[in-house]
Protein backbone atom coordinates (compact mmCIF):
# COMPACT_ATOMS: atom_id res chain seq x y z
CA UNK A 1 0.00 0.00 0.00
CA UNK A 2 1.55 3.43 -1.21
CA UNK A 3 1.90 6.00 1.57
CA UNK A 4 -0.89 8.30 -0.36
CA UNK A 5 -3.45 6.12 0.64
CA UNK A 6 -3.32 6.36 4.58
CA UNK A 7 -4.62 9.98 3.78
CA UNK A 8 -6.99 8.85 1.87
CA UNK A 9 -8.63 6.16 4.25
CA UNK A 10 -8.49 8.43 7.51
CA UNK A 11 -10.60 11.14 5.39
CA UNK A 12 -12.80 8.01 4.07
CA UNK A 13 -12.73 6.97 8.08
CA UNK A 14 -14.02 10.56 9.04
CA UNK A 15 -17.02 11.05 6.65
CA UNK A 16 -18.19 7.95 7.05
CA UNK A 17 -21.99 8.47 7.15
CA UNK A 18 -22.13 5.43 9.79
CA UNK A 19 -19.58 4.98 12.54
CA UNK A 20 -18.39 1.69 13.64
CA UNK A 21 -17.19 2.31 17.04
CA UNK A 22 -17.52 5.26 19.70
CA UNK A 23 -14.02 6.24 19.01
CA UNK A 24 -14.65 7.12 15.48
CA UNK A 25 -17.79 8.70 16.54
CA UNK A 26 -15.83 11.33 18.68
CA UNK A 27 -13.19 11.68 15.91
CA UNK A 28 -16.18 12.57 13.50
CA UNK A 29 -17.50 14.59 16.21
CA UNK A 30 -13.97 16.27 16.36
CA UNK A 31 -13.56 16.24 12.71
CA UNK A 32 -16.64 18.01 11.85
CA UNK A 33 -16.03 20.72 14.75
CA UNK A 34 -12.60 21.71 13.07
CA UNK A 35 -14.05 22.03 9.87
CA UNK A 36 -16.81 24.23 10.50
CA UNK A 37 -13.73 26.18 12.47
CA UNK A 38 -12.13 26.92 9.03
CA UNK A 39 -15.49 29.21 7.95
CA UNK A 40 -14.96 30.85 10.84
CA UNK A 41 -12.52 33.65 10.61
CA UNK A 42 -12.17 35.45 13.16
CA UNK A 43 -11.87 32.59 15.54
CA UNK A 44 -9.40 31.07 13.46
CA UNK A 45 -7.53 34.30 14.24
CA UNK A 46 -7.46 33.63 17.68
CA UNK A 47 -6.58 30.28 17.73
CA UNK A 48 -3.60 31.07 15.49
CA UNK A 49 -2.43 34.02 18.14
CA UNK A 50 -2.68 31.73 20.51
CA UNK A 51 -0.62 29.13 19.11
CA UNK A 52 1.80 31.89 18.28
CA UNK A 53 1.99 32.64 21.92
CA UNK A 54 1.96 28.89 23.36
CA UNK A 55 4.93 28.22 20.79
CA UNK A 56 6.63 31.90 21.98
CA UNK A 57 6.15 30.91 25.76
CA UNK A 58 7.82 27.06 25.08
CA UNK A 59 10.55 28.23 23.18
CA UNK A 60 11.48 31.76 24.69
CA UNK A 61 14.91 30.82 25.58
CA UNK A 62 15.81 30.21 22.19
CA UNK A 63 13.31 33.28 20.95
CA UNK A 64 14.80 36.01 23.52
CA UNK A 65 17.95 37.76 22.27
CA UNK A 66 19.21 38.61 26.19
CA UNK A 67 19.38 37.86 29.58
CA UNK A 68 16.04 39.20 31.08
CA UNK A 69 17.62 39.86 34.32
CA UNK A 70 20.97 41.55 33.11
CA UNK A 71 21.12 45.20 34.05
CA UNK A 72 22.67 47.32 32.48
CA UNK A 73 22.70 51.32 33.83
CA UNK A 74 24.59 52.75 30.72
CA UNK A 75 21.49 51.55 28.57
CA UNK A 76 18.40 52.16 30.25
CA UNK A 77 15.80 53.72 28.63
CA UNK A 78 16.83 53.07 25.05
CA UNK A 79 13.81 53.30 22.46
CA UNK A 80 12.98 50.44 20.27
CA UNK A 81 15.98 49.80 17.74
CA UNK A 82 18.27 47.03 15.71
CA UNK A 83 19.86 46.12 19.35
CA UNK A 84 17.09 46.32 21.13
CA UNK A 85 13.64 45.40 19.12
CA UNK A 86 11.48 46.64 22.05
CA UNK A 87 13.56 49.49 23.44
CA UNK A 88 15.02 48.77 27.42
CA UNK A 89 13.50 49.19 31.05
CA UNK A 90 14.59 51.69 33.67
CA UNK A 91 17.18 49.43 34.39
CA UNK A 92 18.53 48.39 31.23
CA UNK A 93 16.97 45.29 30.40
CA UNK A 94 15.81 44.34 27.17
CA UNK A 95 12.09 44.51 26.88
CA UNK A 96 11.68 42.13 24.13
CA UNK A 97 13.36 39.13 25.91
CA UNK A 98 11.39 39.99 29.18
CA UNK A 99 7.76 39.69 26.87
CA UNK A 100 8.76 36.78 25.42
CA UNK A 101 9.61 35.17 28.97
CA UNK A 102 6.17 36.92 30.55
CA UNK A 103 3.86 35.01 28.11
CA UNK A 104 4.98 31.36 29.70
CA UNK A 105 3.70 33.67 33.55
CA UNK A 106 0.75 34.60 31.86
CA UNK A 107 0.21 31.32 30.30
CA UNK A 108 0.72 29.74 33.27
CA UNK A 109 -1.51 31.72 35.33
CA UNK A 110 -4.51 31.60 32.81
CA UNK A 111 -4.30 28.33 31.95
CA UNK A 112 -3.52 26.71 35.72
CA UNK A 113 -6.85 29.00 36.96
CA UNK A 114 -8.77 27.38 34.19
CA UNK A 115 -7.71 24.18 35.17
CA UNK A 116 -9.15 24.33 38.83
CA UNK A 117 -12.38 26.55 38.32
CA UNK A 118 -13.89 24.45 35.29
CA UNK A 119 -13.65 20.95 37.02
CA UNK A 120 -14.97 22.89 40.79
CA UNK A 121 -17.48 24.77 39.29
CA UNK A 122 -19.01 22.18 37.10
CA UNK A 123 -18.92 20.21 40.13
CA UNK A 124 -20.59 22.02 42.35
CA UNK A 125 -23.39 23.16 39.86
CA UNK A 126 -24.40 19.71 38.47
CA UNK A 127 -24.78 18.60 41.83
CA UNK A 128 -26.76 21.56 43.13
CA UNK A 129 -29.02 21.18 39.89
CA UNK A 130 -29.52 17.94 39.94
CA UNK A 131 -30.03 17.17 43.94
CA UNK A 132 -32.28 20.47 44.32
CA UNK A 133 -33.55 20.72 47.63
CA UNK A 134 -31.29 22.38 50.38
CA UNK A 135 -27.53 21.10 48.76
CA UNK A 136 -29.80 23.63 45.67
CA UNK A 137 -30.14 26.33 48.11
CA UNK A 138 -27.09 26.27 50.25
CA UNK A 139 -24.78 25.77 47.35
CA UNK A 140 -26.52 28.79 45.18
CA UNK A 141 -26.35 30.80 48.24
CA UNK A 142 -22.60 30.18 48.51
CA UNK A 143 -22.51 31.44 44.85
CA UNK A 144 -24.37 34.70 44.88
CA UNK A 145 -22.28 35.65 48.17
CA UNK A 146 -19.00 35.77 45.81
CA UNK A 147 -21.08 37.45 42.72
CA UNK A 148 -22.11 39.86 44.96
CA UNK A 149 -18.61 41.44 44.71
CA UNK A 150 -16.67 42.31 41.28
CA UNK A 151 -14.17 39.18 40.68
CA UNK A 152 -10.90 41.69 40.63
CA UNK A 153 -12.17 43.21 44.34
CA UNK A 154 -12.59 39.37 45.40
CA UNK A 155 -9.41 38.18 43.65
CA UNK A 156 -7.16 41.58 45.66
CA UNK A 157 -9.12 40.55 49.21
CA UNK A 158 -8.00 36.72 49.05
CA UNK A 159 -4.22 37.63 47.53
CA UNK A 160 -4.01 40.09 50.47
CA UNK A 161 -5.17 37.75 53.36
CA UNK A 162 -2.98 34.69 51.41
CA UNK A 163 0.32 37.23 50.33
CA UNK A 164 1.77 38.15 47.20
CA UNK A 165 3.20 35.87 45.06
CA UNK A 166 1.84 33.83 41.24
CA UNK A 167 0.64 30.61 43.38
CA UNK A 168 -1.50 32.39 45.90
CA UNK A 169 -2.76 34.66 43.01
CA UNK A 170 -3.70 31.57 41.50
CA UNK A 171 -5.42 30.67 43.85
CA UNK A 172 -7.48 33.99 44.77
CA UNK A 173 -8.27 34.40 41.21
CA UNK A 174 -9.82 30.79 40.79
CA UNK A 175 -11.70 31.21 44.41
CA UNK A 176 -13.28 34.79 42.71
CA UNK A 177 -13.93 32.94 38.98
CA UNK A 178 -15.30 29.25 39.84
CA UNK A 179 -19.06 30.88 40.98
CA UNK A 180 -20.25 31.97 37.29
CA UNK A 181 -19.35 28.36 36.25
CA UNK A 182 -21.49 26.53 38.84
CA UNK A 183 -24.54 28.56 37.53
CA UNK A 184 -23.85 28.05 34.39
CA UNK A 185 -23.36 24.24 35.03
CA UNK A 186 -26.60 24.43 37.03
CA UNK A 187 -28.86 26.03 34.65
CA UNK A 188 -27.48 23.14 32.32
CA UNK A 189 -28.24 20.91 34.74
CA UNK A 190 -31.98 21.78 35.26
CA UNK A 191 -32.23 21.34 31.81
CA UNK A 192 -31.03 18.13 31.95
CA UNK A 193 -32.39 16.22 34.97
CA UNK A 194 -35.43 15.30 33.59
CA UNK A 195 -34.82 14.34 29.97
CA UNK A 196 -35.62 10.31 29.12
CA UNK A 197 -32.07 8.99 29.27
CA UNK A 198 -31.67 10.27 32.46
CA UNK A 199 -34.86 8.75 33.68
CA UNK A 200 -33.72 5.21 32.44
CA UNK A 201 -30.26 5.51 34.11
CA UNK A 202 -31.76 5.94 37.25
CA UNK A 203 -34.63 2.80 36.44
CA UNK A 204 -31.63 0.73 36.16
CA UNK A 205 -30.34 1.87 39.70
CA UNK A 206 -27.68 4.35 38.97
CA UNK A 207 -26.69 5.63 42.24
CA UNK A 208 -27.00 9.74 42.32
CA UNK A 209 -23.60 10.31 41.65
CA UNK A 210 -23.06 7.76 39.28
CA UNK A 211 -25.81 9.25 37.33
CA UNK A 212 -24.14 13.12 37.72
CA UNK A 213 -20.80 12.48 37.26
CA UNK A 214 -21.08 10.16 34.05
CA UNK A 215 -24.59 10.99 32.35
CA UNK A 216 -25.00 14.62 33.53
CA UNK A 217 -21.60 16.25 33.63
CA UNK A 218 -20.42 15.07 30.45
CA UNK A 219 -23.47 16.85 28.56
CA UNK A 220 -22.67 20.22 30.52
CA UNK A 221 -18.73 19.91 29.29
CA UNK A 222 -19.05 22.33 26.15
CA UNK A 223 -20.95 24.69 27.48
CA UNK A 224 -18.48 24.95 30.44
CA UNK A 225 -15.50 24.77 27.99
CA UNK A 226 -16.73 27.71 25.69
CA UNK A 227 -17.67 29.98 28.71
CA UNK A 228 -13.97 29.32 30.63
CA UNK A 229 -12.35 30.49 27.09
CA UNK A 230 -14.37 33.51 27.19
CA UNK A 231 -13.38 33.61 30.59
CA UNK A 232 -9.80 33.48 29.91
CA UNK A 233 -9.42 37.64 29.10
CA UNK A 234 -11.00 38.26 32.71
CA UNK A 235 -8.62 35.90 34.18
CA UNK A 236 -5.34 37.47 32.35
CA UNK A 237 -6.94 41.11 33.51
CA UNK A 238 -7.17 40.13 36.83
CA UNK A 239 -3.65 38.52 36.82
CA UNK A 240 -2.43 41.43 35.22
CA UNK A 241 -3.77 43.82 37.52
CA UNK A 242 -2.45 42.12 40.97
CA UNK A 243 1.15 42.09 39.50
CA UNK A 244 0.30 45.54 38.61
CA UNK A 245 -0.86 46.42 42.20
CA UNK A 246 2.68 44.25 43.52
CA UNK A 247 0.40 41.56 44.79
CA UNK A 248 0.73 38.96 41.83
CA UNK A 249 3.98 37.64 40.65
CA UNK A 250 7.39 39.44 42.16
CA UNK A 251 10.33 41.24 40.98
CA UNK A 252 12.53 41.01 39.40
CA UNK A 253 9.75 38.20 37.43
CA UNK A 254 9.09 39.74 33.86
CA UNK A 255 5.42 39.35 34.33
CA UNK A 256 3.24 41.85 32.54
CA UNK A 257 1.24 43.95 34.93
CA UNK A 258 4.07 44.23 37.05
CA UNK A 259 6.34 45.48 33.82
CA UNK A 260 2.95 47.64 33.32
CA UNK A 261 3.41 49.08 36.78
CA UNK A 262 6.86 49.77 36.12
CA UNK A 263 6.41 51.55 33.07
CA UNK A 264 4.00 53.77 34.23
CA UNK A 265 6.47 56.54 36.00
CA UNK A 266 8.45 56.94 32.51
CA UNK A 267 4.87 57.11 30.06
CA UNK A 268 5.79 60.47 29.22
CA UNK A 269 9.14 60.27 28.24
CA UNK A 270 9.22 56.38 27.42
CA UNK A 271 6.26 55.44 26.32
CA UNK A 272 7.61 51.92 25.25
CA UNK A 273 8.20 50.53 28.78
CA UNK A 274 4.23 50.44 29.37
CA UNK A 275 2.92 50.24 25.33
CA UNK A 276 4.50 47.05 24.82
CA UNK A 277 3.22 45.17 27.81
CA UNK A 278 -0.02 46.77 27.94
CA UNK A 279 -0.20 45.41 24.29
CA UNK A 280 0.87 41.89 25.10
CA UNK A 281 -1.69 42.11 27.63
CA UNK A 282 -4.40 43.00 24.97
CA UNK A 283 -4.16 40.86 22.21
CA UNK A 284 -3.74 37.59 23.98
CA UNK A 285 -7.24 38.92 25.90
CA UNK A 286 -8.18 39.72 22.25
CA UNK A 287 -7.11 36.09 20.95
CA UNK A 288 -9.00 33.93 23.52
CA UNK A 289 -12.29 36.32 23.36
CA UNK A 290 -12.09 35.83 19.35
CA UNK A 291 -11.53 31.94 19.62
CA UNK A 292 -13.83 31.80 22.69
CA UNK A 293 -16.59 32.97 20.40
CA UNK A 294 -15.59 30.80 17.77
CA UNK A 295 -15.93 27.48 19.99
CA UNK A 296 -19.18 28.73 21.37
CA UNK A 297 -20.48 28.63 17.42
CA UNK A 298 -18.97 25.39 17.39
CA UNK A 299 -19.99 23.70 21.02
CA UNK A 300 -23.02 25.61 22.37
CA UNK A 301 -26.11 24.24 20.86
CA UNK A 302 -28.67 27.24 22.33
CA UNK A 303 -26.44 29.81 20.97
CA UNK A 304 -27.76 30.82 17.21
Amino acid sequence: MSRTDHPTRLRAWLTAEIAGSSRQARAQQLWRALWRLRSNFTALVGLLILLALLAMALLAPWIATHDIYAQNLANRLKPPSAAHWFGTDELGRDIFSRVVFGARITLYIALLTAAIVAPVGLLIGTVAGYLGGWVDVLLMRVVDIFLAFPSLILALAFVAALGPGIENAIIAIALASWPPIARLARAETLSIRGSDYVAAVRLQGASKLRIVINHIMPMCVPSVVVRVTLNMASIILTAAGLGFLGLGAQAPSPEWGAMLSSGREFMLTSWWLAAIPGSAILLTSLAFNLFGDGLRDLLDPHHD
